[in-house]
């Protein structure tokens, strides 16, 4: 088994991932090869929580320009996980 900080790369925090944490779901950016088991595996031995659920996608980067220079932003894989009730994640406790 991987190791769980090789899995989760870092936690979302934005407007809707705020509005998550109310219904005890929580945002991270996770490797792009890390598959739903990986990633379940990993917050619970990260955080010493349960997970109910986990749900994934991958966001394309989008295409940028500097003046007559185009580039890409990488892509990311985000992963959305859901706790068992009464678990909270401390990293996110103070939002």
């Amino acid at each position: 088994m991987r190791n769980p900080y090789d899995v989760l790369i870092k936690p979302t925090v934005s407007e809707k991932s705020v509005m998550l944490m109310e219904d005890n779901k929580y945002s991270f950016i996770v490797a792009k090869d890390a598959n739903k088991i990986e990633i379940k595996h990993a917050v619970e031995e990260a955080f010493k929580v349960e997970v109910v659920n986990v749900t994934t996608r991958v966001l394309k980067g989008k295409v940028k320009r500097m003046g007559r220079y185009v580039g890409k932003r990488p892509d990311t894989k985000r992963a959305i996980v859901t706790l068992k009730e009464g678990n909270k994640i401390q990293v996110f406790a103070d939002l």
